[in-house]
């Protein structure tokens, strides 16, 4: 069942936008804050530990997530009103300007508030939304506009992008998110049905088949086509040995956690498809 139309009144009852939008803000705060929480996630923050940065930590994205909070509501509400993506793009950099002044500078959840703030929007035009239907509406009323959108020139992302020919966070999300619903998804409800109950391990399958998955332009930028290409190949091999089915999945985890963080490598592409993921599991219909 959707977790927004727990909250909605019958179909023939016009609906609280306002309310609507205080709900997919919250779900989209859960999701960042369930991202935090997952461990081992391969070079990546966490309660346990800062992973490969030096300059953040989970108190860092506590704070981020905090002041990001009610630009999803205002992303929600917009897409409601079926603003055009100028205006998203607005909302946006608003909130990277909050979460710059909460983290002192440090870009923790840029990717989250570009491809979450989308969905967000999406779920804000869509009450009730069925399987897939988020990313659907991200791609055809938004699509065109990411890819004809300005280009942060010194971005790592862009710079990766530019320089290794990948599309990135704006073609995944022009594209309606395929990697999310094609291997994010799957992977969440596979790693839930062999571990009832332990929402963690159920992230921990999905992070690591993301990042199987992704030309990651975070790993692109630390490691080059070398740490991409370890990356990717490791995490694979976590999920072709059974991933979260295997009774030590944990410390394969672990292990694979500290390699990344020798090589300080990053995948914070998937990081953010992991938030996105568990957005899009609690908002839309299960198929």
């Amino acid at each position: 069942m959707s977790l927004l139309s727990t909250r909605l009144p019958h179909p023939n009852v016009d609906i609280d936008r306002s309310a609507l939008a205080d709900t997919i803000a919250r779900a989209a705060a859960q999701a960042l804050r369930l991202e935090l929480e997952t461990y081992p996630k391969p070079g990546l923050v966490s309660l346990i530990d800062s992973g490969s940065h030096a300059d953040m930590d989970a108190a860092t994205f506590r704070a981020s997530t905090l002041a990001i909070g009610p630009f999803f509501r205002d992303l929600a509400l917009a897409g409601s009103a079926s603003a055009p993506m100028p205006v998203l793009r607005r909302i946006g950099l608003r909130a990277e300007a909050a979460m710059r002044a909460a983290t002192g500078g440090v870009n923790t959840h840029r990717g989250a508030i570009f491809g979450l703030g989308l969905l967000c929007a999406a779920a804000g035009a869509i009450p009730r939304p069925a399987a897939g239907a988020l990313g659907a509406l991200v791609r055809d009323r938004y699509g065109a506009a990411i890819l004809d959108g300005p280009v942060l020139l010194h971005a790592p992302g862009a710079r990766a992008r530019r320089r290794h020919g990948v599309g990135g966070a704006p073609a995944e999300a022009a594209a309606g998110f395929p990697s999310l619903y094609r291997v994010g998804l799957p992977a969440l409800r596979r790693g839930r049905q062999l571990h009832p109950g332990d929402g963690e391990a159920a992230r921990v399958e999905a992070c690591l088949a993301l990042i199987a998955h992704l030309d990651d332009t975070n790993l692109l930028h630390r490691g080059g086509p070398e740490g991409l290409a370890f990356a990717r190949a490791e995490a694979a091999r976590f999920i072709a040995e059974g991933g979260v089915a295997r009774a030590e999945w944990r410390s394969h985890a672990q292990a694979l956690h500290r390699a990344f963080v020798a090589r300080n490598l990053s995948p914070g592409g998937a990081a953010d498809l992991l938030a996105m993921t568990l957005f899009v599991d609690a908002v839309e219909a299960c198929p």
